[in-house]
This record gives C-alpha cells, sequence and structure tokens, in this order.
C-alpha cells in the first residue's frame, strides 16, 4: 500500500485488518491510497470481548486522527479471519480470535456513527489482489492464501464470492490425499492438512524423526529441497503435487483467468511457483490453464481489502438514496 499526500477534507476510509496475533490498520482515500498506517497487537489470549474493544477505540482512535488531519472519515471497514456473515455484520467463528457471533458492524456503526462493512480476511484480500494488485485488469480471478491454514477468494468483476452461509472459498477443505493427514477439520486428507505452510514443517519433523533437532518451517524446507536434501525433495514435491491437485480442482470449478498466490508459503517465490506451474499444466485436459502469479500487495492486502468493500458499501448506499 503506497502513501500519498491528502488535501484537508479528502475523504478517507478506515480500515481494519484483524489476525490472532496483532492487526493491520489504515486511513485509506477512495483511489486505494493509504495515507496514515499503523499496527496494533490483538492480544487474543485476552478473550473476544477484549479483542472487539480494541477493534473499536484502535477505529475510533484513527477517525479522531483523520478529523485532526483535515481528512473526512466516511465508512470503516473491518476484516476478520473465521465464518463472516457480511451480509448481517456478523462475526460468526473464528478459532484465531475467539469470536462467536459478535455483531462487529453495529458495534461499530454504534461506536463511530459511520457505515461500515465487515468481511472474511481472505476474501478483502482477494479483493484488492484482484482490483489493485497481481489480478488486475483479468476479470476473473482466484485469490489462494497458504499460511498457517489454506483458504481463496473467487473474484470476479471486482466482487467476492461470500456464499450462501459466509463460508464460500475453503479450498483447504478440498480432498486431495484419502488416506493422509489428519485435518483441524476432523477429516483426513484436506489440502490444508497437506500442503499448508504449517503441515509442510510438519511433515518434514515427521519424516526426518530423531534427526531433526529443531523445528523446521516451510521456508527452510523449500531452501533445503532447493540444495537437493533429498528428505525436503520429498517433501516439497508432495506439497506441490497436491496443491496442484487443490487448483485444478478450483479451475475446474470457477474456470478463472489467474490464479494469484499469497500467505506465507508464496514468499517461496520461484521455488513454488516453477514446480506448481508445471504440475498444473500437466493436470489440465480440456480447461483452459490460468496465469499462476504470486500475490503483490503483502500482508496489507487485507487491510487495503476491508477498504475497498467499506467503499463500496457506501457507493451503494448512495445508490440507493438516488433511487
Amino acid at each position: 500500500m503506497s502513501r500519498g499526500d491528502a488535501a484537508p477534507t479528502d475523504p478517507v476510509v478506515v480500515a481494519l485488518d484483524v489476525g490472532g496475533t496483532g492487526m493491520k490498520c489504515a486511513l485509506v482515500r477512495p483511489d486505494g491510497v493509504a495515507v496514515r498506517t499503523e499496527r496494533h497487537p490483538t492480544d487474543a489470549a485476552r478473550g473476544p470481548a477484549a479483542v472487539v474493544a480494541t477493534i473499536l477505540d484502535v477505529a475510533e482512535g484513527l477517525a479522531d486522527k483523520a478529523r485532526a488531519d483535515g481528512l473526512t472519515p466516511i465508512a470503516v471497514g473491518i476484516a476478520v479471519p473465521g465464518v463472516v456473515d457480511e451480509a448481517r455484520g456478523v462475526a460468526v467463528w473464528s478459532a484465531n480470535v475467539g469470536f462467536r457471533d459478535v455483531p462487529l458492524r453495529d458495534l461499530a456503526v454504534r461506536r463511530l456513527g459511520l457505515p461500515t462493512a465487515l468481511g472474511h480476511d481472505v476474501r478483502v484480500g482477494g479483493l484488492a489482489e484482484a482490483r489493485l494488485g497481481a489480478g488486475r485488469g483479468t476479470g476473473h480471478v482466484l485469490f489462494v492464501a497458504i499460511g498457517t491454514g489454506i483458504a481463496a477468494a473467487h473474484v470476479v468483476d471486482g466482487h467476492a464470492a461470500v456464499g450462501a452461509h459466509g463460508a464460500a472459498g475453503e479450498i483447504g477443505h478440498i480432498l486431495v490425499r484419502p488416506d493422509g493427514p489428519r485435518c483441524g477439520c476432523g477429516r483426513p486428507g484436506c489440502l490444508e492438512a497437506v500442503a499448508s505452510a504449517a503441515a509442510v514443517g510438519r511433515r518434514y519433523a515427521e519424516l526426518a524423526g530423531e534427526a531433526a533437532d529443531a523445528p523446521v518451517s516451510a521456508a527452510e524446507v523449500a531452501e533445503r529441497a532447493a540444495t537437493g536434501e533429498p528428505l525436503a525433495s520429498q517433501v516439497w514435491q508432495e506439497t506441490v503435487e497436491a496443491l496442484a491437485d487443490g487448483l485444478a480442482s478450483g479451475q475446474a470449478l470457477f474456470d478463472v483467468a489467474t490464479i494469484v498466490l499469497g500467505g506465507g508459503l508464496a514468499q517461496a517465490g520461484d521455488l513454488l511457483l516453477t514446480p506448481l506451474r508445471a504440475a498444473l499444466h500437466e493436470r489440465m485436459t480440456f480447461h483452459r490453464e490460468p496465469q499462476l502469479v504470486a500475490a503483490a500487495l503483502g500482508d496489507e492486502a487485507g487491510c487495503l481489502g476491508a477498504a475497498l468493500l467499506a467503499m463500496d458499501a457506501v457507493r451503494g448506499h448512495d445508490h440507493q438514496e438516488k433511487r
């Protein structure tokens, strides 16, 4: 997210991307430029009520700073992990933050007196990548975030599909290895259980056994595979093959022009993208092969996407009033 100079009375959106350990926050102009960025600890261990209080305090503080700088806050956008009912503005469930049916949108409206949009962190990240990042101009984008888990956002013409129950995009729970490790959801063989960054590290440690002197991250596995270490090469190849199976299923379902990979594992760059492109190519039959690219906006995509969602909500409200 780039910074820019703002003229007095410029409209800005208060945007927050809330994670389990920290929240990325910004004041964002309608053109997608951030004029102020901040980071605050979430400290989810304090419990959901304390986290909600922090979110509202930070949002209100940003709105006050905007006004002090001669800017006009026009809306609030909040992105959270888990299951999100965007229509009702409710954080239905989040393991990372402990939310259970929290009416975050209404709470923010009550506190700040501004129109507020609540979105899913991966969906808003996909929104930002599709409109402003690596998927810009391609129309149909599948954004796949590969971190502790794996989730996706299907974005068509700048709008992310939410699903009937707010749970669209759970590509991490596509079954890729029926006899594979048990997933956190309870079923064995999900893509997330085989190919997430956390799974890569676990698999390497499992195969290394007593030879493992310390936990090894997915990035380290990728680096060791690049040097030709047999064990790391095996784990990395298993990861690539599983991801290719998952992405091939995604392409069969959505027929996108571009697949954008984000999250921690995507930071492996060409160590992941080059073999993954080849493996995905092998799986294409009559399907059109999508362009496979790395995300461009980094860890600020969620915050920027939350701002875009809020701006959409304001525009939609204005359109309704004019009719």
